[in-house]
């Protein structure tokens, strides 16, 4: 009984940062939509698939939190947000190396303070953290 109970506390302890992550990042897009909008629109991509991430990223985001928040989707949570975290850290990583013209940014909040090499590191440390809840 015992061992259970340790089980559903590691599995609440992995989750709750990324939990904190997806709902933080997706809540600051809706609220500051604007200056999101105009952010998604200055990144490199074009501007229908701009558009159309305002929407969807904050939505994946709220989504992904509310899956890890739950024991019986947070199997999917983890998932998604190794997905997601992947897309982000190889954007990122391809930002750091200087790969684009101009730097864009679309970060929530005080993720925007963070270098590029901060952001790599703090997106590997949550893709692991992600990994081990899945493996958990």
């Amino acid at each position: 009984m015992r061992g259970s109970k340790f089980i559903d506390i590691k599995e609440q302890l992995i989750s709750i940062p990324l939990i904190l992550l997806w709902t933080y990042t997706g809540l600051d897009k809706l609220i500051r939509y604007e200056e999101s909008r105009k952010a998604f629109h200055n990144q490199t991509f074009p501007p229908d698939l701009a558009e159309v991430l305002t929407y969807a990223v904050p939505f994946v985001e709220l989504l992904l939190g509310l899956l890890l928040l739950f024991q019986a989707t947070r199997w999917w949570g983890y998932l998604g947000s190794i997905l997601l975290l992947t897309v982000f850290t190889s954007y990122v990583g391809l930002i750091w190396v200087g790969a684009f013209p101009r730097v864009p940014c679309n970060c929530a909040g005080i993720l925007e303070s963070l270098g590029w090499t901060e952001h790599f590191v703090l997106n590997l440390g949550l893709i692991g953290l992600a990994v081990w809840g899945l493996r958990s």
